[in-house]
This record gives C-alpha cells, sequence and structure tokens, in this order.
C-alpha cells in the first residue's frame, strides 16, 4: 500500500471517529452551556433595558420586577396604559420623542427574542434528556440532571463517578478553599442545593439528603450509560422516602 491510500485510509478512519464522538449527551453539555450564556444575556441587557426606559417611566419599571414580563408589557402597552394599570396620573419620566422610543422598543423586541429562543433550548433540553438519561433525570429534573452531566464532562464520565464525587460537583470552588485552608469548612453539596428535596428537610440533615440524591444518582448514570431499564420511577420514590424522614 502506498503513502497515499494509506494517508486516505487514515483519513476515513479519524473521519468516522469524530463522527462517532459526537454523541447526545455531547449536545446535551453544549445545550447547557448554550443556556446558561442565553440567560446572562438576557439579564445583561434587561438591566440596560431598565435603566433606558425608567427615563421614559420610572414607575413601570419598579413594578414590574420580572425581566421578561416586563419586555412583554411595555413592547405592548403604551406608556399611558401602564400608568393607568397602576393607577398613576403622571410620570416622573422625560418625555421623549418617537425615534428615542422606538429604539427602546427594539431593543425590548431582541430581550424578548432572547427569553424566547431560551425557552426553545429549554424544551429541547428537557426531551434530549428524557430520551438520554431517563433515569437521571427522574431523579433530579431536567436542569439539575443537564448540568451535571455538563459539570462531569459527558454521561461517561458521570457514570464512572462514586457518589462521593457526584455530590460535590459545582462545588469545586469551595472544594478548593477548603483544601488551602482547612478553616474553611468543606462543602456539603454543589449543584444539588438546587434540588427541591433539600428544601424539604432539616439544615442539620441537608448533607445526608445530598448523599441520597448523589447515591441515586450515579446508580442512574450508569444505567443510563448502558442503556439499562427504566429504573427512574423506583430511585425517586426511594429518595422521597428518604426526604420524609429526614424531615
Amino acid at each position: 500500500m502506498d503513502l497515499q491510500k494509506l494517508r486516505e485510509k487514515a483519513i476515513r478512519v479519524v473521519r468516522a471517529k469524530l463522527r462517532e464522538s459526537v454523541r447526545e449527551d455531547t449536545l446535551i453539555v453544549q445545550t447547557v452551556s448554550g443556556i446558561d450564556e442565553l440567560e446572562k444575556a438576557a439579564n445583561l441587557l434587561s438591566k440596560r433595558l431598565r435603566e433606558w426606559y425608567e427615563l421614559y417611566n420610572p414607575e413601570t419599571s419598579r413594578a414590574i420586577s420580572d425581566h421578561e414580563m416586563f419586555a412583554k408589557s411595555i413592547s405592548s402597552k403604551s406608556k399611558k396604559e401602564l400608568l393607568n394599570e397602576l393607577k398613576i396620573k403622571d410620570s416622573m419620566g422625560a418625555e421623549l420623542k418617537k425615534e428615542d422610543t422606538d429604539a427602546i422598543m427594539n431593543l425590548a423586541e431582541e430581550v424578548k427574542s432572547i427569553f424566547a429562543l431560551k425557552h426553545s433550548q429549554e424544551k429541547y433540553l428537557e426531551v434530549s434528556m428524557k430520551k438520554t438519561c431517563p433515569n437521571v433525570t427522574a431523579i433530579t429534573g431536567t436542569q439539575i440532571g443537564a448540568k451535571l452531566i455538563s459539570l462531569a464532562g459527558s454521561l461517561e464520565r458521570l457514570s464512572s463517578f462514586p457518589a462521593s464525587t457526584v455530590q460535590l460537583l459545582g462545588a469545586e470552588k469551595a472544594l478548593f478553599r477548603h483544601l488551602r485552608n482547612k478553616r474553611n469548612l468543606p462543602p456539603k453539596y454543589g449543584i444539588l442545593h438546587e434540588h427541591t428535596l433539600l428544601s424539604k428537610v432539616s439544615p442539620r440533615n441537608k448533607g445526608k439528603m445530598a448523599r441520597t440524591l448523589a447515591d441515586k444518582i450515579s446508580i442512574a448514570a450508569k444505567v443510563d450509560y448502558f442503556k439499562g431499564k427504566y429504573i427512574g420511577k423506583e430511585l425517586s420514590a426511594q429518595v422521597e422516602q428518604k426526604a420524609k424522614e429526614l424531615r
């Protein structure tokens, strides 16, 4: 076999390996990162929108705390309508020219578009998680499960982690602070602090609840990675029972 044919064969093998490397969990990791960046962009632009709009109608900005609802409200209703809803006759804001308010409304539309794209990506992520990691999703929900896979780097890596490592995913900075200075308490959990069950147990039992969750997630990740049967309902019932015991 001459060098040219050998080179072509090597290229074909590499291309095939690259195609195989793009797994469903790789797409999940990318989607999580995308949603996180969209949320940051939406919040940043929303703050800019509020500062700008408050020159015109500060009362409405202060009355609507939710960024998305604020953008929807000011883009669909006039200043007068918004003030009437608040039972305010006159705004403290300045009277702006149409070209000025049009510029503000253009930014409001962009903010709405970013939120809409974020919601679309979240729906896609939910479908992907239920398809790829049904057992993990049953225990953690879409968002936490996807973040765990993202923090681990892949479903394969998550499935290989012991429960103690799963428990601390997302708490790396706190762990390093503890390792550098033992006077800093070690973290009891990472991203799992977002799980609803941790809010249902007493403060002194949150660590125990996190350990139980991590243990079941570790089992679920292994089953999902090796395409085992669905045991999510059973695992979820076990963690909920543990939460009742730790209240």
